[in-house]
């Protein structure tokens, strides 16, 4: 299914196909799980559970930096996972915070008592990014800079490293929102839909559809501003693992708030890129020039999509103008294939029939053979 959607995005194919076939491997390359102790085979079972795309990215990271950003990464997952729960008492909750660094100590605590999540409203948008996702970014940082795989600078220029959180955490927040609704939660920034709707829920009502959009584009405008700082933090990157490993998740990021942009399906469904292009984001997402690439072809898709009407985009278009000033390509990233894409494209429908029918042949074949043995 994933290759058809791909039929019309040539590269995508392609690079889906060659991800599949062991490009993988190039971008993130295999951890050696027999060398792990019982202790690290068990993080690393954890950490697959929490998060697979996390853990792809981690688990490419050069040699010891990939065992503590894994602990780093899991202690505090865990932290997040008890702030974020909404039916513990504020009483109850802010020494449970305090103390949770000597919990890490306590083989056997648990915490029991969570209920049925309540709906909160979250009254301090910035400064609950910052705890939650910007000292992530901070610490990691600090890490890096730690090992020498990075130069001092990168540890120390902690707005920048804030940066790199918040913007992943916003481009979360905004791309969840119906899925926060049906779970109970409410991520988005009161001082913001506060403008458009009484309730945030009002917004999953068709009626209020189009002050959905608005807010909608109010706050990606918002979470764009965070890219001035994400292009001069990767720019300062000098180890290729750790390079690719603060690279991919933000492009993923970008492309997920292009796809999100003045679109009611974030209202109505889920929106998400596609795998294929998934994929050819972390393949191509290894160097600057690249990198910069994808921001500019992703800005300019957004800069076209940009209603006259829309209250925010006056705000919009001058983000993206100050994002172009960063030395960004006037161009899109360079195609692999020097093919007509009408004539890759019949040549990637070719390989996913072939794919399918060699697929389907060797599960007759598997078939037949255990019939046979029976």
């Amino acid at each position: 299914m994933e290759f058809v959607k791909c039929l019309g995005h040539p590269e995508e194919f392609y690079n889906l196909l060659r991800f599949q076939m062991g490009g993988r491997r190039k971008v993130i390359p295999k951890m050696d799980q027999d060398s792990l102790s019982s202790s690290l085979k068990t993080c690393y079972k954890y950490l697959n559970q929490t998060s697979r795309s996390f853990a792809a990215v981690i688990e490419a990271l050069d040699g010891e930096m990939r065992h503590a950003v894994c602990i780093f990464y899991l202690v505090l997952r865990a932290l997040d996972t008890l702030e974020d729960d909404m039916t513990i008492s504020v009483e109850k909750k802010v020494p449970l915070l305090h103390n949770f660094h000597s919990y890490l100590y306590e083989p056997d605590w648990r915490y029991m008592e969570s209920k049925e999540k309540d709906r909160q409203v979250l009254e301090d948008f910035p400064t609950y990014c910052h705890y939650v996702a910007g000292l992530v970014g901070i610490g990691l940082s600090r890490l890096f800079s730690a090992s020498e795989l990075e130069d001092p600078l990168v540890g120390e220029d902690v707005e920048r490293a804030n940066s790199m959180g918040l913007f992943l955490q916003k481009t979360n927040i905004i791309r969840d929102y119906l899925e926060d609704q049906r779970e109970g939660r409410e991520f988005w920034p009161q001082e913001v839909w506060g403008k458009y709707v009484k309730k945030l829920g009002d917004f999953a009502k068709p009626q209020n559809i189009d002050s959905a959009v608005q807010c909608l584009n109010e706050l990606i405008t918002n979470a764009l501003h965070h890219i001035p700082d994400v292009i001069t933090y990767l720019s300062r990157l000098r180890n290729q693992s750790v390079f690719n490993f603060c690279a991919i998740p933000q492009v993923m990021a970008i492309a997920t708030l292009a796809a999100c942009y003045n679109n009611q399906q974030v209202f109505k469904g889920v929106v998400k890129i596609r795998k294929g292009q998934a994929v050819t984001l972390m393949m191509d997402a290894t160097n600057m020039p690249a990198v910069k690439a994808i921001i500019y072809q992703y800005m300019e898709e957004i800069y076209h999509r940009i209603p006259s009407s829309d209250p925010s985009s006056s705000k919009t278009r001058q983000i993206i103008s100050t994002i172009r000033t960063q030395n960004l390509p006037n161009c899109q990233l360079i195609s692999r294939s020097h093919y007509s894409p009408i004539y890759l494209s019949f040549v990637m429908l070719l390989a996913a029939l072939s794919w399918q029918y060699l697929s389907t042949l060797s599960q007759v074949t598997e078939d037949y053979v255990q019939t046979g043995e029976h």
